[in-house]
């Protein structure tokens, strides 16, 4: 019979905040978020199928997309993507490094509500905090658009 080895583990030493604060930041991703995967749950529940998940052919590759009926869906978290329903606190520290980042992010947005625009899309944004408080109303609003719009309705998003 062969020994079994004992292992040896190296003594960490406990993190600085500034570590600590940098490993949660690292793992926030961009794709397959909690609020992307709730809604696109609720879509599938709800009968809304035949979506694409990060359509590269649409500008800025929105999370939930129908490209038959033209309508992008955008999932926004309410602390990225500056909600003006929640209006988090900005970050304490590095305070120009974040004002920078909200300002493109906000900018970008702006751009791509322009690009859809121009293009003849219908454009949805879902914020975090809505999906959390009122679920059934967005299935109720994207489920319209999915069935088409009349011409003289403007969605205001």
């Amino acid at each position: 019979m062969a020994k079994k080895r004992a292992r040896k583990y190296k003594k960490q030493e406990p993190l600085t905040v500034r570590e600590k604060i940098s490993r949660y930041m690292r793992g926030n991703k961009s794709r397959d978020t909690r609020p992307e995967l709730r809604l696109r749950q609720a879509l599938w529940q709800g009968g809304l199928r035949g979506y694409r998940v990060h359509w590269p052919k649409a500008p800025g590759k929105p999370d939930v997309c129908y490209p038959g009926r033209r309508l992008a869906i955008f999932v926004h978290g309410c602390f990225w993507h500056r909600c003006p329903y929640c209006q988090h606190n900005l970050p304490k520290t590095n305070l120009t490094f974040w004002q920078d980042k909200f300002e493109k992010n906000v900018v970008r947005d702006a751009r791509y509500k322009q690009l859809y625009r121009e293009a003849g899309w219908q454009r949805v944004i879902i914020w975090e905090c809505q999906l959390q408080q009122n679920l059934e109303g967005c299935l109720i609003l994207i489920r319209a658009l999915h069935r088409g719009v009349p011409a003289i309705w403007q969605v205001a998003a």
